[in-house]
Order: C-alpha cells, then structure tokens, then sequence
C-alpha cells in the first residue's frame, strides 16, 4: 500500500485535496481521564485552585480542534464550521469522558481536529488538578465515528 504523504522520492508531503469534492464531515472523537476520589470530588464541587476545571477543558478542547494543524504536520488547515464538547461525570471510576465532535464542509475530514481536541481537553483536565492527583491515567482517546468523505462512514 503506498502511502499518500510521500511523494515518489519517500519524500514527506501534505496530500494535495484540491480535486476532491467538498462535501460535509463530521467526525466524532472521545476520551477518559482517570483519578483519585479526591480530584473527583474537587473538581464535582468546583473546590479547585485553579477555577472551573470542567469548562476550562470545553474551551480548551474547542481551541485544540482549531490548532490541530499547526500540531500535526501533515494536517491541512480547514474551516471547521462547527465544534462541540461534552464532559460525561464518571463516579463509578472516578474521572471524566470528554467527546469532541468536529463538522465542516470542505474536501479533507476532521478526525484529526476531533481527537486533538480530545486529547486537549484531557490534558487541560490533568494540568488544572494535578496539584491534588499526579497519578491521573489519561485512556481511549479514540475516534467514536466519521461521516462524509470518499473514505466513507465509520462507527466503533
């Protein structure tokens, strides 16, 4: 199988897009961060240090989606026309599920943009308690679903 981000010399390359029809895409991706009761808690009754650590990670995530091509190399810089964040409340582990979905409509998905604004997110969770709880467990930051594109659908 050749791979699309190298040219004919191995060479690395962003794929041209520019022939692809634009159509919309939506790309959903999530997460779980784990932690002490106590991290939980404080977080639950918003008793941290650092302020409402729930929706500091919704904003975060959200500019993580829009950043995801200045992180990754070989992302394209796209309009995204929309993206939503939802924190689900885990007690039974303690911890959190962050999902992000990302929409456009353009000619290159926003997998990228869901799971970077996953990732973000967490990672703004972690930072901002992580004075109470250094051994948080950040896992399964995955794609959840996509739609629209050549590639066609996918649901886990």
């Amino acid at each position: 199988m050749k791979l699309t981000h190298l040219d004919e010399k191995d060479r690395p390359k962003m794929v041209d897009v520019s022939d692809k029809e634009q159509t919309t895409r939506v790309a959903v991706a999530s997460g779980i961060i784990e932690m002490s009761q106590d991290a939980y808690d404080a977080i639950v009754t918003q008793k941290t240090k650092k302020g409402p650590v729930l929706q500091t990670a919704v904003i975060a995530a959200i500019m993580g989606s829009k950043k995801t091509s200045e992180l990754i190399p070989m992302c394209h810089p796209i309009n995204l026309s929309g993206i939503n964040c939802d924190v689900e409340e885990l007690p039974e582990l303690p911890g959190f599920k962050l999902s992000v979905t990302a929409k456009l409509t353009g000619q290159t998905g926003v997998e990228m943009e869901a799971l970077t604004g996953t990732s973000i997110g967490l990672l703004t969770i972690y930072d901002m308690v992580k004075a109470i709880d250094k051994g948080m467990v950040i896992r399964n930051i995955q794609l959840e679903e996509k739609a629209g594109g050549k590639s066609g659908d996918f649901k886990r």
